[in-house]
């Protein structure tokens, strides 16, 4: 179980994911799903959560997902990504929802699923595609 002590460092150790509230809910081999419990900051001017708090979760949570597999001496670094906001999201938490699509040696590829809770109802507001590489440092 040492995948999962190494992807809760990821979190622990970025100070902006501290600062946003991340929390991690669940962790697999190629797996990782998290949830921020929404408060003002959170927010854009239309009372929305700000686009920029929904794609940070995505690629954070999507590189934790890439960490469950890395070898032990690498670490896991976003190439690129791309997220598709699918409706203005608001409620008490965003959840997010990543899982790898692809195990190359070097690259990887997962999906994350963003979800909003509001009033006990979640709805889908992103949905990311993560390119990811695994280096030593």
């Amino acid at each position: 179980m040492e995948f999962i002590r190494k992807t809760e460092k990821i979190f622990e150790d970025a100070n902006f994911i501290r600062q946003l509230g991340v929390n991690i809910l669940k962790i697999e081999k190629g797996y990782c799903e998290t949830e921020i419990e929404i408060k003002d900051f959170h927010k854009q001017q239309h009372n929305f959560i700000h686009a920029g708090v929904i794609a940070t979760l995505a690629d954070h949570t999507a590189g934790a997902a890439a960490t469950t597999i890395a070898k032990p001496d690498e670490e896991v670094l976003t190439i690129e990504f791309k997220i598709n906001f699918l409706r203005p999201a608001d409620g008490e938490k965003i959840r997010c929802e990543s899982r790898l699509i692809r195990e190359g040696k070097k690259i990887m590829v997962a999906e994350s699923d963003v979800f909003s809770l509001k009033g006990g109802i979640e709805k889908s507001v992103a949905k990311a595609i993560v390119t990811l590489t695994a280096a030593e440092f």
